[in-house]
């Protein structure tokens, strides 16, 4: 006896009410899907008094208002610069995210954003995608990262790589004898290699700590880490202070701010 097989219900679509945010501006506006689409990521936009930055939301007869002193002018790409704590990845995106693996990235939140920030941008949600994670720093260390949607600072960053100056706090266990210091300048070479000349001076001495302050072109991770390690120096912590003419300043660890129009790296 043959069964007769059951057929499975049909799912009908769902029918989504209203039109999309982005053509209603364009209809309120007298302008491009496009163009409407930038007022609305601009947070130009609210709906019913709440701003949304997304283009594809639905409305139906929800009030919808656009900022008077809308401007598509404003629409800059940004540039963030946060104070990497240690452990993270500078250079890992948030889709590389793991047990082993903490992308500096996925800390470029609202809720991180320095509130003494003095560049005086609106927050917006667009600030957040298509950054690009500029200067590697080591993952043991903290300090100034830099991530960008420019690609003018992108070009700077990464053509001028080798003569732009970094400066480091590095703290190491005990005094540092003076020869030490000597050798550590001396820009000796490693395996017939020769090392990028190095600045090194001594920053503070205190609670049997050194505070060394190195300053070398381009970023060479490791290099510091193996200068100590050849002098027998054990390192207790390292943070970027600079990269470029762009300093780290008061940025609190794990918080980012936007770099300013008058900053130059």
């Amino acid at each position: 006896m043959i069964k007769s097989q059951k057929t499975a219900p049909t799912v009908k679509p769902k029918v989504q009410t209203g039109e999309r945010l982005s053509k209603h501006v364009a209809f309120q506006m007298r302008c491009s899907r496009r163009e409407a689409e930038q007022y609305i990521e601009g947070g130009w936009v609210s709906v019913n008094g709440r701003v949304v930055e997304e283009p594809m939301v639905r409305v139906t007869d929800q009030a919808v208002l656009i900022d008077p002193h809308a401007s598509l002018m404003a629409l800059t790409d940004v540039t963030l610069l946060m104070h990497k704590p240690s452990g993270f990845e500078t250079m890992a995106t948030p889709g590389e995210a793991g047990k082993r693996v903490k992308p500096a990235h996925q800390l470029l939140l609202a809720d991180n954003h320095w509130p003494q920030d003095a560049v005086g941008v609106r927050l917006l949600k667009r600030h957040f995608i298509k950054l690009t994670a500029c200067v590697a720093l080591e993952n043991g260390a903290s300090g100034l990262v830099v991530f960008t949607q420019d690609w003018r600072v992108l070009r700077k960053l990464t053509e001028d790589a080798a003569i732009m100056e970094h400066e480091l706090v590095v703290e190491v266990a005990g005094e540092i004898a003076p020869d030490t210091l000597q050798r550590l300048n001396a820009g000796l070479s490693s395996d017939c290699q020769g090392l990028p000349p190095v600045k090194v001076s001594v920053n503070s001495t205190a609670d049997r700590l050194t505070r060394l302050r190195f300053a070398f072109k381009g970023a060479h991770p490791g290099l510091v880490a193996f200068l100590c390690e050849r002098e027998g120096l054990q390192i207790k912590s390292m943070k970027r202070l600079r990269v470029g003419r762009v300093a780290l300043s008061n940025l609190p660890e794990g918080q980012w701010r936007y770099l300013q129009a008058q900053e130059r790296f």
